[in-house]
């Protein structure tokens, strides 16, 4: 950067990096604090997306992936003409663009199965592998997506001056 201006090109990638971080976080807190509990007993642990005081964590994924991919949208063309910063802004992009795909063929799919599991005849057995099964694929999803996360924080680490 030059001297103390922040450009548009760096507060764009600020939020980016801003988003990112938050979407992660809820990844990572998901999985650690609701997914454990939620996926271990299926259908009666169903209680927790069905009951009447079940948690609505679609009201945060519905407002932060628009935003987190807006964001880095909006920044890649602002940072197009720093090569570095455009390929490390790229990265996550296609990762995120491609998770979300993957997340609407199997892991929405499936957490509908899981919310619906109590009227659904399958064993609990068979639920409680499907769930570790979901697990397991959900944190190499998120894991994908915190290793884009570096390209992204890379980018922002680049220095403007660098522009051709």
């Amino acid at each position: 950067m030059k001297g103390a201006i922040v450009t548009a090109r760096t507060i764009a990638l600020l939020v980016s990096v801003l988003l990112m971080g938050i979407l992660l976080g809820g990844i990572v807190y998901s999985h650690i604090a609701f997914f454990p509990s939620y996926l271990s007993a299926l259908p009666n642990s169903a209680v927790l997306v069905n009951g009447p005081y079940w948690v609505h964590d679609e009201n945060f994924w519905t407002l932060i992936h628009p935003l987190a991919i807006a964001s880095l949208i909006i920044s890649l063309p602002l940072n197009w003409k720093i090569p570095a910063r455009r390929k490390l802004i790229a990265i996550p992009l296609i990762v995120y663009v491609l998770a979300i795909v993957v997340t609407a063929l199997y892991f929405v799919p499936e957490l509908r199965a899981f919310k619906n599991s109590p009227n659904m005849a399958v064993s609990p057995a068979e639920w409680y592998a499907r769930g570790q099964r979901w697990q397991h694929l959900s944190w190499t999803r998120g894991a994908v997506m915190g290793l884009s996360y570096i390209a992204l924080l890379l980018a922002l680490a680049w220095p403007e001056d660098n522009a051709v």
